[in-house]
């Protein structure tokens, strides 16, 4: 049987062709050295033939000429280029350029060596502007003269003569490729057919517009970057806000390489500043946006200000409830059936992207236990990991808070109670009164679900944001708002916005705390900062009332906040101080069923003129005096620790109080 030879690899031919282009300048070298040439082959007819195989079988060029070609060099800078590359990958050059300079001290190219050598030779070939030095192709050594200076080929520009492109290595620290799925939903890829469309009208001209693209995931704003530049044959790379360089000198550098590779490897650039601080990063960003002339994305959480750059802010919008539906049953799977009942309350629960989605479905079908689930423990398991989705995006911005309180635990005026049942039962039924009964088309303001629990402290408002939390299975989050709010006009609404954009997908339960912060009677604007402090307040209300979880307010001074603000608000509970009959019962379910006690009289200890927080704090310190006593919890334990707390109160324990408990 014979064999027949593979056709020669597009790699093979190039070498091939770079070969023949290194020994036509071999020959030239070798005659003005004065050695003997190999008069039986002409290089220059076998280069020909060479490119005229790379038209018929590649349709392509070799890397040489499409270097030349891309850069526009002249016949004289093409033959300096071979030239140095022969210096790289022939070690018979270097001997043959001494010889030819007639000097042993230069075995190197010289700009002397080429003048002489090359016919169409001109001064303008190595000039600062020129192709050759302006792009970095070519390098001059360290000499005396410009014409005496070793010529060296930059390492990147050698490799793609070979037929090997790599990013440069000076960029490799800084810029990384970035690799798509392909996968976008409908509306995302309608975003993508537009902006490509705005690029390709564009192409051509000076600069290309700027995208910027807000909103969404970091994620998803990368997919979608990366199918733009699919659309338009571009290879997308990633760097990141931080990394652009501060100094001008560097940032130039940077440029002069980058515009290098743009050039060689069809690229663009994604400027991903979701992680970078504006504050300290925002100088350096916004020269790169000015000078930069290649194709550029930006992908930011906050919108970016260009005064000398007009930045075209595209919004991303999470997939629409119809396509997260649709993205769930794809990703679920054979399990579709198991969770139809489940997959509308997660789309209105949890407003999750694509990519998110299916991560939670990855999570959950690759148990190696999944088949033995039953569908109910299938859709816990499913809904706590929508629930884990959003939490590496609220660490940074929240404390959560470990939810362990029920409706046991919490005493309050049967009308208080029934309110906060009313607020769990909205969140619960959502989907059937705003999809199935069709509430959402009515209005689509005022959607969210919005609390406020007023009262002193230590009277159950954090309790039963706990309780409202565990009841619907959601995580809780505190934003303490004293913290939020700034001095600095505008960077209040900015921290508030990275707190909901980062809640948005997880639906979790967001308490607020310290809303006297931020409320108060702004009505009668006076000033700049009273007119903004109103803007602060709108902002929260509006972000309140579209959010798809729960969003409750506390504040210890409801008396203090403006009535048009509490319209906006659908829910207030009122927490007052607990009478002696609720403080009774606090006391009667304060001590868990492990806790040993010993003759307590929760009638006298109802005598504490405390609230709920205050009465945990004292049987907690008396369990503690307790233990070390190794002694069951007693009357006197709780006296001791009813001191500690009054005084911590700035109290005086009266007789009346504590009368009989010792």
């Amino acid at each position: 049987m014979m064999l027949t030879a593979s056709p020669p690899t597009w790699q093979q031919v190039n070498q091939q062709y770079l070969w023949i282009a290194l020994d036509q300048i071999k020959q030239r070298l070798s005659e003005k050295a004065g050695q003997p040439i190999d008069l039986s082959k002409d290089p220059d007819e076998a280069l020909i033939e060479a490119a005229e195989l790379f038209a018929d079988e590649w349709e392509t060029t070799a890397a040489l000429d499409e270097l030349c070609n891309t850069f526009n060099l002249s016949t004289f800078e093409r033959d300096i280029l071979v030239l140095c590359a022969g210096m790289e990958m022939d070690s018979s050059f270097g001997p043959l350029c001494a010889m030819a300079q007639g000097d042993q001290q230069k075995p190197f190219p010289t700009l002397g060596l080429a003048m002489n050598l090359f016919s169409h030779s001109h001064w303008g070939a190595l000039t600062p502007r020129s192709p050759l030095r302006r792009w970095r192709l070519v390098e001059l050594g360290k000499g005396l003269g410009l014409m005496q200076r070793p010529l060296h080929l930059n390492e990147q520009i050698l490799h793609y003569l070979a037929g090997i492109h790599n990013l440069d290595e000076s960029l490799s620290g800084r810029i990384e490729p970035v690799w798509g799925t392909g996968a976008l939903v409908l509306s995302h890829r309608q975003v993508v057919v537009q902006l490509a469309k705005t690029w390709a009208q564009a192409f051509g001209r000076d600069r290309l517009p700027i995208f910027q693209l807000t909103g969404a995931t970091p994620v998803s704003q990368t997919e979608i970057a990366w199918q733009l530049c699919q659309a338009v044959d571009l290879n997308l790379h990633r760097l990141a806000g931080q990394d652009v360089p501060s100094s001008l000198k560097e940032l130039n550098q940077f440029l002069q390489i980058w515009e290098r590779e743009v050039i060689l490897g069809r690229c663009a650039l994604l400027l991903d500043c979701t992680e970078t601080k504006l504050e300290q990063h925002g100088d350096a960003i916004r020269r790169l946006l000015e000078q930069i002339r290649s194709p550029i994305i930006i992908s930011t959480r906050d919108r970016l200000h260009s005064p000398n750059r007009s930045l075209i802010n595209v919004e991303i919008s999470k997939p629409s409830h119809q396509e997260q539906q649709a993205q769930w049953e794809y990703h679920l799977g054979d399990f579709g059936a198991d969770f139809a009942a489940v997959i509308p309350p997660l789309v209105t629960q949890f407003n999750l992207s694509r990519p998110e989605i299916e991560a939670v479905c990855t999570s959950i079908l690759s148990r190696g236990d999944v088949d033995d689930l039953s569908p109910e423990e299938l859709k816990q398991q499913l809904w706590q990991s929508c629930c884990t989705q959003a939490r590496p995006q609220m660490e940074d911005l929240a404390q959560r808070i470990t939810v362990k309180a029920t409706w046991d635990d919490l005493v309050l005026p049967e009308a208080q109670f029934q309110t906060l049942r009313t607020v769990a039962a909205q969140v619960r039924q959502r989907v059937k009164v705003y999809e199935d009964w069709g509430f959402s088309g009515k209005n689509m303001r005022g959607l969210g679900i919005s609390a406020m629990f007023a009262g002193p402290s230590g009277t159950g408002k954090t309790t039963a944001a706990e309780i409202l939390a565990k009841s619907l299975n959601l995580d809780l989050y505190r934003i303490d708002l004293s913290a939020v709010v700034s001095k600095y006009i505008g960077e209040t609404e900015k921290n508030l916005r990275r707190v909901f954009d980062a809640a948005e997908g997880g639906g979790a339960v967001l308490l607020f705390d310290e809303a006297d912060a931020l409320f108060g009677k702004r009505s009668d604007v006076k000033d700049s900062h009273d007119r903004h402090a109103n803007i602060e307040v709108s902002y929260l209300l509006q972000r309140m009332e579209a959010y798809q979880g729960l969003a409750i307010l506390t504040t210890n001074l409801k008396g203090s906040l403006d009535s048009a603000f509490m319209r906006r608000i659908r829910f207030v509970v009122q927490f007052t101080f607990p009478d002696s009959s609720q403080r009774l019962e606090i006391w009667r379910r304060i001590f868990p069923t492990a806790t040993p006690t010993q003759d307590l009289s929760f009638e006298r200890l109802a005598r504490l003129q405390v609230a709920g927080g205050s009465i945990r704090n004292i049987a907690m310190n008396a369990a503690f005096l307790a233990a070390d006593d190794d002694e069951p919890v007693q009357m006197k334990h709780l006296l001791i620790a009813a001191r500690s707390e009054y005084a911590k109160l700035e109290k005086s324990l009266t007789d009346q109080e504590i009368r009989g408990w010792v």
